[in-house]
């Protein structure tokens, strides 16, 4: 008679681990809304302690993950995940990052081949005006 008992109780202990487990789960892919940069699972933000408990309580009525970040982008947009779908509105999102690091890259091969190309022609005028001021010789006129 014991052992039914106790699966009763141990059966709400699993499903609270596991709805404990995807709340953390789905609070670390998720934003605070209201602070800069910070998971809905490290907020203090009131905000933040509200959408958790939206989370738990869609947990709670059966949802699924991709269901619940499905209603709650419905509800506060694509801003509230950390990992936006690619899609039209956020194409410059996903596509600003690697065309940066396109042009940087070849903005220093230009300067690299910049450096290593040959100096220009000397001015042989300029040459002897630069040794002569180099020599001491020019009495100190200018050359230019």
């Amino acid at each position: 008679m014991l052992q039914p008992a106790a699966a009763k109780v141990a059966a709400p202990a699993a499903s609270d681990v596991a709805a404990n487990a995807r709340l953390l789960e789905l609070s670390t892919e998720l934003r605070c809304l209201v602070c800069q940069n910070e998971s809905l699972a490290s907020s203090r933000a009131p905000l933040a302690e509200d959408l958790r408990r939206e989370v738990r309580e869609r947990i709670a009525a059966g949802d699924s993950n991709p269901q619940i970040i499905r209603h709650l982008t419905d509800r506060y947009g694509d801003f509230v995940t950390y990992r936006p779908p690619f899609k039209a509105r956020t194409l410059l999102l996903w596509l600003l990052p690697p065309l940066l690091l396109l042009i940087g890259l070849f903005l220093l091969l230009l300067q690299i081949r910049r450096r290593k190309a040959a100096p220009g022609e000397v001015n042989p005028a300029r040459l002897a005006a630069l040794r002569a001021e180099f020599d001491g010789t020019n009495n100190g006129k200018d050359t230019q």
